[in-house]
Parts: structure tokens; sequence; C-alpha cells
């Protein structure tokens, strides 16, 4: 009986179709609906469709998805895996302290990671209103129906996150694997009618374009760039699938299918200059357009869940990193770690793809939003690659300095490309980022300084145990955990509860719940404890930045250790800090204003670290910021 397991490579074939199979339905979705829109934008701003511009843009498009995908993404970044996770924070944590400015590469990444917001708010509005839109190729009556079934599609999709997506995520595989090859077919048979266009793939064709074209084909390759619209994804989603069965899917199927679609789209200008109005959908026979228009409308819905399930993947990184304040987290699965559902982040998600899709109307116009905050995110992640290739994988200066100039001449010329369309759209995806980047580094900067004001108003552990032996304080049953930020200061809810209370338990653990910058914790090595005598233990918890703490489970696992909690025995003391104003603040006051806004709407600790709220204790006190 044969094995589907290669014995002299080890590797599971079986296994590697059926995870190719997934990879292709969520990380695909994104990069592999844009042929929907992209030829039509590089014609769509008085570039006649000529024979030479006609060659020029296919040999653009399919040289940006041989460079930026294949080359960077596939080949290169992938290969910078934080203990299997991507994403653009897992490569920020991932630099972490081996790099020399980390200052400056941490700005890069907040804001990398902040641009990619903005493109998770596009991505759905341009997408589906994209799809919808080949109805008025079928129907031109229908024009004024696309903007209220794009809303519908939607919302009913948004809504729909708090049910998870495990039940019909089984589909979106199938349903993109039937997209890539309708895609590819259509492509070949326009193809077939011109089959000269093949000889685009000549990179001199696109370079012709840019000689002839000068500043103009600056212009254009804003357009062009939609082409790799969601190579960040790939980067992003490698921790649920890893990177080879999503270079498979890329090789094996998404890339030879979006190569043929671009050139069929191509051959069928070359036919005719007046197919550029809509170019993809042209390509169909009339009694193909409708049912193309369905399928089109569920790859882009799957292409939206993709970055809508990624935001969500971002914003627990962010909130376990410190980088944001606390929400509330659900898990839509009992076996899948990665099915979250985030609601504030979701119905803000929602409110702003709203407001897209009534302000810009059409994908024609959200084109000029879509692209900046891609193309800044590529750049970002192309700086902190090279910093892990040179500092960790010990690259030599010269490989480096050659990947950094081919790659970021890509990059950054796509970015200036994007930055004139600044005035027609492109500054939304900016404004977007630069107030999330506000908001994480504030959350950060006001968590910081926080620290320091506590650990001014508490005492050095050592201190207080010397005094406590000197002078005991009366012991009454029962354990008392208090949850510190700094292990090695008095927490200063256990300060107030003396003073006021003038009794310590028999047993007083100091908990301090610490997030690693690795993106998982094994459960062996997720508690430290140590005995510091007088019924006092310091218990430090470590998590990874996908993982989310669970105070009674870590509580089970302290039997290990010989420690025995009885949840009705033992009480829970969290400090409450009320800010008050301060002559000298340490931020700008309306910073200062910002940082307490959030800290009074972020999720309670009590929920956070699932602790049973009737064993709760909180402790007031006032901080100067």
């Amino acid at each position: 009986m044969s094995n589907p397991s290669d014995a002299a490579s080890g590797i599971n074939y079986s296994r590697l179709g059926t995870m190719a199979l997934a990879a292709t339905g969520v990380v695909y979705g994104d990069i592999g609906t844009s042929p929907l829109y992209t030829v039509q934008e590089c014609f769509g701003h008085g570039l006649e469709a000529t024979r030479d511009n006609v060659f020029g843009i296919a040999s653009l498009l399919l040289w940006s998805i041989i460079l930026v995908v294949t080359l960077k993404y596939i080949m290169f970044v992938m290969r910078a895996d934080n203990r299997g996770e991507g994403g653009i924070l897992a490569l920020l944590a991932l630099v972490g302290e081996s790099a020399v400015n980390k200052g400056v590469l941490l700005t890069l990444g907040l804001f990398g990671s902040a641009l990619f917001y903005g493109d998770g708010i596009i991505t759905p509005a341009i997408s589906v209103l994209s799809a919808i839109e080949g109805m008025e190729v079928a129907a031109p009556a229908l024009e004024s129906m696309v903007v209220p079934l794009a809303l519908m599609i939607l919302t009913g999709l948004f809504a729909a996150q708090a049910y998870g997506t495990q039940k019909i995520g089984v589909l979106f595989g199938p349903i993109m694997v039937i997209w890539f090859l309708t895609i590819a077919v259509l492509g070949a048979q326009s193809i077939a009618s011109r089959p000269e266009i093949i000889l685009a793939i000549n990179p001199l064709y696109g370079l012709g374009f840019l000689v002839d074209h000068g500043l103009a084909s600056f212009f254009v390759l804003g357009s062009v760039v939609l082409a790799v619209t969601g190579g960040e994804a790939l980067y992003a989603d490698m921790g649920h699938f890893g990177k080879f069965p999503i270079q498979v899917a890329w090789f094996v199927l998404v890339l030879p299918a979006l190569a043929i679609n671009y050139l069929g789209q191509s051959a069928l200008l070359l036919n005719d200059p007046e197919n550029a109005r809509n170019p993809f959908f042209l390509m169909l026979p009339s009694w193909g357009v409708i049912p193309m228009v369905l399928l089109a409308t569920a790859a882009t819905v799957i292409a939206s869940q993709a970055v809508i399930s990624g935001v969500f993947s971002l914003v627990r990184q962010a909130i376990q990193l410190g980088l944001t304040p606390r929400l509330a987290i659900k898990h839509t699965s009992g076996s899948e770690e990665g099915q979250i559902y985030i609601p504030r982040a979701n119905w803000a998600l929602l409110l702003g793809v709203v407001v897209l899709v009534l302000g810009f109307r059409s994908s024609s116009n959200l084109a000029a939003a879509y692209g900046i905050a891609v193309t800044g995110t590529m750049s970002i992640t192309t700086v902190l690659a090279l910093v892990v290739a040179r500092k960790i994988w010990k690259w030599p200066k010269g490989l480096i300095y050659g990947l950094g100039a081919g790659f970021l001449l890509v990059d950054l010329t796509f970015f200036g490309a994007n930055v004139l369309k600044i005035p027609n759209g492109g500054w939304f995806p900016l404004v977007v980022g630069v107030a999330i980047f506000i908001v994480m580094i504030t959350w950060k900067d006001g968590r910081q300084i926080l620290m320091a004001r506590l650990a001014e108003q508490s005492l050095p552990l050592e201190d207080f145990l010397a005094r406590d032996m000197a002078s005991p304080a009366k012991r009454v049953m029962g354990t008392a955990v208090f949850l510190t930020g700094n292990p090695s200061v008095v927490p200063v809810a256990l300060l107030h509860n003396l003073k006021h209370n003038k009794v310590l338990h028999e047993r007083v653990v100091l908990m301090t719940v610490l997030t690693e910058r690795v993106p998982s914790i094994p459960a062996r090595e997720r508690l430290q404890i140590e005995a510091l005598g007088q019924g006092f233990y310091r218990m430090i918890v470590r998590y990874g930045f996908i993982q989310e703490p669970d105070i009674p489970v870590v509580l089970k696992l302290a039997s290990n250790f010989g420690m025995d909690f009885e949840m009705m025995q033992t009480s829970f003391y969290l400090g409450r800090e009320r800010f008050v104003s301060s002559t000298h603040p340490a931020m700008s006051p309306w910073r200062e204003k910002m940082f307490v806004m959030m800290s009074r709407n972020a999720l309670a600790a009590t929920e956070f670290f699932r602790i049973p709220p009737g064993r709760v204790v909180e402790l007031g006190t006032q901080v100067q910021l």
C-alpha cells in the first residue's frame, strides 16, 4: 500500500495538497481578484490602448508580479518567519534586540502596521464594488443598483464575523480554485485570438513604455501596483498554513492564472481599444457575464474576509505587545486558535468601508485611494527583512546592499507613483494610518510613563520583605494574588491593602504577565515561580504575542511546582488608576487626554485575564502623568 509521504523527503503530499488548497482560498483572495480592475485602471486616465502601450502595460504587470510577489515575498521575505509566524508585527518582534537603531525600526514597524489597517478598509470596498460593476456590462440600466448591492453584501459580511468563518471557510479554497481556473481559461481564449501578446513577457517592452512616456508613466505605475496588492497577505498568513503550501499554490496555480488573464485582457485591447472600459468582463460572452458577476462577488467576499481576518490577527498582536488598549476578543472556533472575532475592530472597519463606498461610489474612484497603504507597508517590510538578513542570518553586506537596492527601487518607485494620487483619494489610507500610529505610540508611551509613576509610589521588593521580617504584619487565611507589571517592586495595590486593612494573606503571590516577542510560548515554559520567604512568591507568566492570557488555567499549572490553588480561597487584587492633572506632564496635553480616554474605555483586566469577577478586589490609586 503506497504512503502519501515521500520517505526520502518526509513530505506528506496529502496534507500539502490540503494546506495548499486552503491557502489558495485565504491567502490569495486579494491578489487573485486584482484582475477585475487593474488593467481597466491602467488605461482609465487618458492612456490610449495603442499596440505599444498595451504591450508595455502587459509587460509591467507581469514583471511587477515576478519582482514583488515572486522574488521578494515568496523567495525572500517568507524566509523571515518568527517561529513560523509572519506579518509586519511578527517581523518587528523578530528584529527586536538585534537592531542597532531600535527606535527608527520600531517607528517604521508601527507605521507599517498602521497602514495595513487602511488597506483593510479599502480592500473590501474596492473588491466588492468591482465585482458588482460587472452587471453594468450586461445591463447598463442596473448602474444605480451597484452601490446599494455592494453595501448589502459588505454589511452581511461584517455581520457574519460574529459567527466565525470556520464553516464557510472550507468552501474558500474550492471557490478560489474555480476562480483561478476560470480566469485562466478566459485569458487563454483571448490570447488565442492575438497570440503575439505572449511576447510582452519581454521586460524591454515595459522599460520602453517607461522611457517613451517619461513622467506620465509614473502616473500609470500607480495603477500597475494594483496587480500586487495582497502581497503582504502572503507573509501575514504564513503562520496559518506554512510557507511551503503557500509557495506551492503560487507557482502551481495562482501565478500562471494571473499571468494568463492579464495577457488575455491585453489581447482583448489589441482587438478593440474600446474594450478598455472594462476588459475583464468584456472577455466574456453576453450569457456568461451574470454568472461571472456571481463568481467574482464570491471571490471578492473571500478576498475581503482574508483582509478582515488579517486585521483581527494584527489587532490581537498589537494588544499583546502593549501597542493598543485591551479589547474584547472572542474565539469562534474551539479547535482553531486563529479563528477570532474582535467586535470593536469589526464595526470600526465596517464604518470605514461604508464611508468609502458612499464617498467614492465606484472601484475606479477608489483605485486612487488604493496603493499608497500597500506600497508603504511593502517598503517597510523590505527594510525590516533586510535587517533580519544582516543581523540574524549574517548575510554578507554586498548581498544585502544588492537586494536592498533592487527591492527598494521597485517599492519606492511604486510608493512615489502613489504619492501623486494623494489629492484624489490617496490621503484616506494615510489619514487612517497616521491616526492609528498616533494611537499606538501614545498608548505605548503612556503605559511606560504609568509604570514609572507607579514605581515611584512603591517600594523595592527586597526592602519590603526586610521590613516585614522585622515587623511581621498580621496574617489571615487564604491566598492573595497581586497582578503587577514590575516584578521587582511591591504592587501599589498591596501597599494600599496593607495600609487600610492592616493584614496580609498567609500566602501572597506577586504575578507578572509578560508578552514575549515570539508568537507562542509552550505550556511547559509558561510559568516560573520563585519562593521569596515569609509566604511570598514571585510568579512570572509568559505568553507569545498570538496567545491570550488565562489566569485560572495558569494557576492549575502551578501544581507542577507544588503550589495548589483553591479558587474559592484565592482573592485577586488589581490596581485601578485614576489619572489627575500634572503640572509637568511627560506627554503633550492632547496625547495625555487621549491616553486617559483610551484607558477608561479599555477592556477590564478582570475580563482580559479571564479572572472570575467574584474573586477580584480592585484598589484605586491616583496617578499624575
